[in-house]
């Protein structure tokens, strides 16, 4: 029992730890209510700044992917126990994200700067994509996916949760709402710098570059039904999804215009 309540309070701390980073990943990159943000504190030379800011962002990509694949999995719960696996991922990412936000070296340099109605639609959309991230954690399992369920489970001697495949609301458009998120809050801003530059393009291509793990094990842990549901939505952008339902209702509303009889 002992040991179960101390991964508990583990879970939980790992939790409070990821709460803390999210929110000031948040601020950080849209500069907002922050001490240091991401075009905000002490700078370097455009060299220094740049090479920091790589290897910031490389020691996140590392840590992330490594202790995602199911390979490092297997091995990691021979020293932790197994409820404690996916807090402890999680404690590390949010640690590494923690110090990328307090070691990045802004590049102050503007790429593009909007004001007036566009500016606004950029904020707009830079929002929305915080909250898709959010959200999309919610429809399908957010405390399972950050460990306190795992951990919870364990604390009261009850097998850990086996993952279920669904599929609900956004994941209806694409296969990956939480990084469509992250890419929208990521690109929309009305002020682009050259270091926020940097961030978006290295992320953007983090992000696909991991989908493609990330898809290969969905693949193998739920078969046909992943292979399918991979087929009949997008993994990003719900473009030709959006169109078709668009052009469903069109022809819907042709057959019913046609159909009455004046």
């Amino acid at each position: 029992m002992a040991g179960r309540i101390t991964a508990f309070l583990y879970g939980t701390v790992s939790y409070l730890v990821f709460f803390c980073s999210f929110v000031y990943a948040v601020g950080f990159i849209s500069n907002y209510l922050v001490p240091k943000s991401i075009d905000i504190g002490a700078s370097g030379s455009l060299a220094e700044s740049t090479v920091i800011d790589l290897l910031l962002l490389g020691a996140f990509a590392v840590q992330h992917t490594v202790m995602a694949r199911p390979a490092f999995k297997r091995w990691w719960t021979r020293i932790v126990p197994p409820s404690c696996e996916r807090s402890t991922y999680v404690l590390l990412s949010s640690l590494t994200v923690l110090l990328l936000c307090w070691q990045w070296r802004p590049i102050p340099t503007p790429v593009w700067h909007f004001d007036g109605a566009l500016a606004l639609a950029m904020i707009c959309i830079h929002w929305i994509g915080w909250l898709t991230v959010l959200t999309s954690t919610f429809m399908i399992d957010h405390f399972d996916l950050f460990g306190l369920r795992q951990v919870f489970a364990a604390l009261r001697g009850a097998a850990l949760p086996v993952p279920v495949f669904k599929t609900p609301l956004l994941y209806r458009l694409v296969r990956h709402p939480i990084m469509t998120g992250f890419l929208l809050a990521f690109w929309a801003t009305p002020t682009m710098t050259a270091g926020h530059l940097v961030f978006a393009v290295m992320t953007t291509g983090y992000i696909l570059f991991a989908l493609r793990f990330e898809e290969r094990d969905l693949v193998v842990q739920f078969g046909t039904n992943y292979e399918r549901y991979r087929q009949r939505v997008p993994m990003l952008l719900p473009l030709a999804k959006v169109a078709a339902e668009i052009a469903w209702l069109a022809k819907w509303a042709i057959t019913e215009t046609e159909e009455i009889d004046f």
